[in-house]
């Protein structure tokens, strides 16, 4: 086994929450990113910070706008994720989304959304690390999340 295999089996080992990151960028069109990075940093001031591939085919959109929000998936919403998981930019054309005072798409059925405005922006060897305060939240549907566990989905119940 390659040390690079076995450091991602190691990281994979980490079970994380599963959320789509969106943004309507100064183009206008509404585009999202599947991402399994998303923590908090602090409480005071509301803190958060994310991670984006350099070369991920939505880099541009999240670098060039200021705001975006994170929706974070339910257990049934595995079909979600795997749809902004795509090699190719997905489309938001069939699907159920609300978009916020704050011109941010938000998917329907989450477990919460946060509208952010990015404070930093941190160069992380192959990825961007995004630095945001949250501006607005909001608790959706109380149901089982999705999480991402040893390279695929899993449930806590």
């Amino acid at each position: 086994m390659s040390d690079q295999r076995n450091y991602r089996d190691c990281l994979s080992r980490f079970a994380t929450g599963v959320s789509v990151m969106t943004c309507r960028p100064e183009n206008g069109v509404a585009t999202g990113i599947t991402v399994n990075s998303f923590a908090s940093v602090s409480l005071e001031p509301r803190l958060i910070l994310w991670s984006i591939a350099r070369h991920s085919r939505s880099t541009e959109a999240f670098l060039n706008t200021d705001g975006f929000a994170i929706n974070v998936l339910a257990r049934d919403q595995e079909a979600l994720s795997a749809h902004f998981a795509q090699t190719e930019r997905p489309e938001f054309a069939d699907l159920e989304y609300r978009t916020s005072d704050r011109g941010h798409p938000l998917l329907d059925g989450c477990l919460a959304w946060f509208e952010c405005t990015r404070r930093g922006l941190h160069e992380g060897g192959d990825h961007h690390i995004i630095i945001a305060e949250v501006d607005h939240h909001e608790l959706g549907r109380d149901a089982s999340p999705l999480i991402y566990y040893r390279s695929a989905y899993r449930s806590l119940d």
